[in-house]
């Protein structure tokens, strides 16, 4: 199944909604682990965005799949960029 890069970028304006919803969108994450859509997540250190690297048939369905995530669903992200992404050297390839 191909690769994507999911770049989420937030809004300082959304911080305190992010702390509220946190452990619901990490347990959404850890289940799409368990399910081998999700390879890893992490956020940037300066609470600017975050990047997952998740797996799909097509940029549709990763975009269907993350409409699910808490802090899609909640309107907490300012900007979702999917790009389907190639790895050719190390772990994921």
């Amino acid at each position: 199944m191909p690769h994507f890069l999911v770049h989420y970028t937030y809004s300082p304006s959304t911080a305190d909604g992010r702390d509220r919803v946190r452990a619901e969108h990490r347990d959404w994450l850890r289940e799409q682990i368990a399910q081998d859509r999700v390879v890893t997540a992490g956020p940037y250190p300066d609470d600017s965005g975050a990047t997952i690297v998740a797996q799909g048939t097509d940029e549709a369905d990763v975009r269907d799949l993350f409409a699910d995530d808490p802090f899609v669903r909640d309107e907490l992200v300012e900007a979702i960029a999917v790009q389907e992404w190639k790895p050719v050297l190390g772990a994921l390839a």
